[in-house]
């Protein structure tokens, strides 16, 4: 794709809305559909790397309540001929097609390319990517089973539901303060994936979420790994201008 003069390309990730009560949440939606209305603007792009929501279960015929504002954020800016492009992450992979079909979105599973004024990116949530962490990557298997989502939706909701909050809290506390420091380009994981992939083919950005720290890594051979970070803490962005990618900051 040649971007038109002018035009940017967005790149948003973690905004796990949900957590950590519905007053914390609500106010971090607005501030989110604030930005993507700025962004709408000039924007000839939109993606959405991974976890939107804490949790998201579509069940055969409703959708989680709540969240309207940013589904129907979405809504205007794909109605408006703005393409988004959402990458499931691991707190809301259950996707059932209800984005495909009532927000005219994308939605993809697994790293993807996209190449924009000849330059390539390769996008993904980035969880289970790279070496170790063989306990989440056994469990990320078991959770995309089309039996297991068949399972989890026979349960009530009020039981689902629950269970969810708590493996998401749980995973959360088993980061700890990991998520709040570099830990090194040996201990990296999506920077060692990035260089492993870099070794069959080049890529100018590699743009991952997952990591919630914002990370902009110089892997060598013009090429950069991008963490999106998350707007949690940081209210964190990449945007390509046509020429150049760079890592910003919100400030509302």
């Amino acid at each position: 794709m040649e971007l038109a003069p002018n035009k940017k390309v967005y790149f948003l990730s973690d905004f796990h809305l949900g957590v950590p009560d519905h007053s914390t949440s609500l106010a971090r939606e607005k501030k989110i559909v604030e930005f993507l209305s700025i962004a709408q603007k000039d924007a000839a792009h939109i993606f959405i790397v991974g976890d939107l929501f804490d949790f998201w279960y579509e069940y055969r015929k409703v959708v989680p309540k709540g969240y309207v504002r940013i589904l129907g954020k979405m809504a205007e800016i794909t109605d408006s001929g703005i393409p988004i492009t959402f990458f499931v992450g691991n707190h809301d992979m259950w996707m059932r097609g209800y984005f495909e079909k009532e927000l005219n979105i994308p939605v993809y599973y697994e790293p993807k390319e996209f190449v924009f004024n000849n330059k390539k990116f390769w996008v993904g949530h980035g969880d289970g990517l790279g070496p170790g962490d063989h306990g989440y990557k056994f469990i990320k298997k078991i959770f995309r089973n089309p039996v297991c989502k068949w399972l989890f939706g026979i349960l009530p909701p009020a039981i689902g539901v629950g269970v969810a909050d708590y493996m998401s809290h749980s995973s959360r506390a088993a980061t700890g303060e990991n998520d709040k420091k570099f830990l090194g380009p040996e201990n990296e994981w999506l920077i060692i994936y990035s260089k492993e992939v870099l070794q069959n083919k080049h890529y100018d950005y590699f743009i991952f979420g997952h990591r919630h720290l914002p990370i902009d890594f110089d892997l060598g051979g013009n090429s950069r790994y991008i963490n999106l970070g998350d707007w949690i803490y940081y209210n964190s962005y990449a945007v390509f201008d046509g020429n150049d990618l760079q890592l910003k900051y919100y400030k509302d």
